[in-house]
């Protein structure tokens, strides 16, 4: 490291301290001495611009009881810059001040790192079932994360009172992400409180009919569903390029079509072939990735943790995972990933087509009821109502312990 680059290191330690230790610190602590009030909700979104799926549901139903004063906040951490980003973390922090309950459904090190009240009661809806690839303190060192002493100072995760799963078998992977150890406790298996749509009915029949209406040249054929996760940071997200479409229409036109659905951090999703459009479409503005799972037969990801919503389906998975070793590198597995997929796992377009033309003997459901059973065990249509019940019929004060 050069002694400018020193430096710059240097300055931006310096800066990063004042901001969290003395001007986060201190706008909380002034507005935390006004008395808590016990109807006072906040959601907080670290990056998205408005309420999300795994907030959803128990927001529309604590709007509905009339009784709460609900507050939203949008920080769009790595979407905005970091003078407009202070200004949305300081606006949360002074609200925060005098709130019982906060609802996250990712890490925030500006939350986690405050010396928030004891009676504030912190909810982490984690955004993602199961557990794949890594997240948090399990990312330390790696290209993906920061250091471990910089997660160390200013956690990601702190001041948490619950963490809901969607099994218990993934509650040592959480504790080591969050780095619970002292306090696993806090670690739930209520469920996933996104996964109660779908087994709604009458949200899955909708789903159908506005899928129809999306893509009206289906015209009732089967139907593909690529959903591939992001490569690089969210904040300079881009999607993988490498599936073929023309290679897939030519093999499976008659009986299929195929719909992607790119993460939303992606600003620019490779382009559909435009002879091509009669077969495959580009849906990420269009449909919710909650629809798609509902009405696709088949679902081609690769490192993205909606195969385990799709679990609840028993239906056919394929892992597209071409470049599986240097995303290894990147981020890493929580579990051996060839033991872990449902699923075939392939590296060729050739053999996305070979699967889907024979998945009639190819499909191995027992394998995905086990996935199912490991990773979804906890979800089953009522998270949200568990979640709750946990939430607001505790003994109304964090667990310092």
């Amino acid at each position: 490291m050069s002694k400018l680059e020193k430096i710059k290191n240097a300055v931006s330690h310096a800066v990063k301290f004042v901001t969290f230790r003395i001007l986060f610190e201190g706008i909380y602590r002034l507005h935390a001495k006004k008395p808590v009030k016990e109807n006072k909700i906040l959601f907080v979104e670290v990056r998205e611009p408005s309420v999300s799926n795994s907030f959803r549901l128990i927001y529309d139903k604590l709007k509905k009881e009339k009784k709460y004063m609900i507050h939203t906040h949008y920080l769009r951490s790595g979407f905005v810059g970091k003078l407009e980003y202070t200004r949305r973390c300081t606006a949360m922090l002074k609200d925060m001040g005098d709130a019982k309950y906060v609802f996250l459904n990712e890490g925030c090190n500006v939350i986690g790192s405050i010396s928030m009240r004891s009676e504030t009661i912190l909810t982490q809806t984690w955004h993602a079932c199961g557990a794949f690839k890594k997240f948090g303190f399990s990312t330390a060192e790696l290209k993906y994360g920061e250091t471990a002493e910089e997660m160390k100072k200013y956690p990601y995760y702190g001041n948490t009172s619950y963490v809901t799963l969607s099994s218990p078998e993934i509650a040592w992977a959480y504790e080591e992400a969050m780095m619970l150890g002292d306090r696993k406790e806090c670690l739930k298996a209520t469920g996933v409180s996104r996964t109660d749509i779908f087994f709604n009915q009458d949200f899955r029949k909708s789903a159908k009919a506005h899928f129809n209406q999306a893509v009206p040249f289906a015209n009732g054929r089967k139907v593909i569903l690529y959903a591939p996760t992001f490569r690089g940071h969210a904040s300079h997200a881009s999607s993988p390029d490498c599936l073929d479409v023309r290679r897939l229409k030519e093999s499976l036109d008659e009986e299929y079509v195929l719909v992607m659905k790119h993460h939303p951090f992606v600003a620019h999703p490779p382009a559909v072939p435009e002879d091509c459009r009669d077969f495959a479409k580009d849906v990420t503005s269009e449909l919710s990735i909650d629809e798609l799972l509902c009405v696709s037969d088949i679902c081609i990801s690769d490192y993205s943790s909606l195969v385990f919503e799709y679990s609840l389906f028993h239906r056919p998975m394929l892992f597209y995972a071409y470049d599986l070793e240097e995303y290894f590198d990147w981020r890493g597995f929580y579990y051996d990933y060839h033991e872990l997929a449902p699923g075939p796992v392939v590296r060729t377009n050739e053999e996305i087509v070979d699967f889907v033309l024979n998945v009639g003997t190819r499909f191995d459901e027992k394998r995905v009821e086990e996935f199912r059973e490991r990773f979804m065990a906890s979800c089953d249509g009522h998270a949200t109502e568990r979640i709750l019940k946990m939430v607001f019929h505790s003994d109304g004060k964090r667990n310092l312990e």
